[in-house]
């Protein structure tokens, strides 16, 4: 689906146009001093043909745009550069993962997001607030966009920091470990989720920006270089939080065994005192004639108190151990 199609000419918006109507295209397209900016969502490949055939794009790239699922990416096709992205939301209070692929040739950049509710409506705005900057072309745009997409990630950081902090509070809160162990592997569902998004885009910035670029994006080389700034502390947070997050994991699976010690602690003590009243009376228990013990009228009596003295003693002991 087109969201919006404009035309600018050395950093200034010419007009609005619609991208099939091919008389206007083709003359924007001729000027070298401009070029169009075509964005898309949610595009089929049907609905992509038009576009692959007016501006040349290469079938391969045509094919990662409209099927999705790919790695962040750049790869080059000749003189176009080609683009993929990953787009992280909270959706229900999950991290749900979109894409973007930009097209960038020497006159033209077309956009092409899917799965995903993030838009770039910003970003347009932003370019054109900055026609001096616009002025460098479509590398610019891929720049903007690029750094629209990395800024997006900065707060689901902050939150799922935000998120582990409140589980490391009650890791030592009693009764809590159940929990705290499903919200910690859930945190870490999501982190991972975030960092195969993150991690494949430093590798693709490098191209971008280090020894050879390509030549559309020779002029940008330093912007680039600002947003693998940028993703290299993401990446960086996450990995801290990665490292935090196996620490608490560690700790409250420790709290869990500590536990399981304690209770196990308290059955061996109530077995221990039962077993010293067991053998007591199973040794007066056996009924033989020649017992001296069954003759004495305070025999009982007394076998019960010696039971519960032994027994009285030995909660006293487990007590001060502190296994009772």
């Amino acid at each position: 689906m087109l969201i919006n199609c404009a035309a600018y000419r050395s950093g200034v918006k010419v007009e609005d146009f619609s991208p099939y109507d091919e008389a206007t295209l083709g003359r924007h397209l001729s000027d070298p001093d401009t070029f169009v900016w075509i964005a898309l969502r949610d595009t089929t490949a049907e609905e992509l043909q038009p576009f692959q055939r007016l501006f040349h794009l290469h079938e391969l790239a045509v094919e990662d745009a409209t099927h999705g699922h790919q790695r962040p990416k750049v790869e080059e096709y000749g003189d176009l550069v080609f683009a993929v992205m990953h787009l992280v939301d909270w959706v229900d209070a999950d991290l749900s993962i979109g894409e973007v692929a930009v097209f960038c040739g020497p006159n033209f950049v077309i956009s092409v997001r899917s799965g995903s509710r993030l838009h770039f409506l910003g970003v347009r705005e932003r370019c054109e607030r900055e026609p001096h900057l616009l002025m460098q072309g479509p590398s610019f745009v891929l720049y903007a966009l690029m750094d629209a997409v990395v800024d997006r990630y900065f707060p689901i950081v902050d939150q799922l920091e935000s998120e582990l902090e409140e589980i490391e509070q009650s890791i030592f809160t009693p009764g809590a470990q159940l929990d705290n162990i499903k919200r910690l592997y859930e945190l870490k569902r999501r982190l991972m989720r975030l960092r195969r998004a993150v991690a494949p885009m430093l590798e693709m910035l490098s191209k971008l920006h280090g020894g050879r670029v390509p030549l559309l994006c020779s002029r940008t080389t330093e912007y680039f270089r600002d947003v693998a700034d940028h993703l290299a502390r993401i990446h960086a947070a996450i990995e801290s939080v990665r490292d935090t997050l196996a620490t608490a994991i560690q700790a409250n699976l420790s709290m869990v065994a500590i536990d399981d010690s304690a209770v196990t602690k308290r059955l061996a003590a109530w077995a221990g005192i039962f077993a010293v009243a067991t053998a007591f009376a199973g040794i007066w228990g056996m009924n033989f004639e020649q017992m001296p013990e069954l003759k004495w009228a305070w025999g009982y009596p007394a076998a019960l108190g010696l039971i519960v003295s032994v027994c009285g003693l030995l909660w006293w002991r487990f007590r001060r151990a502190g296994w009772l």
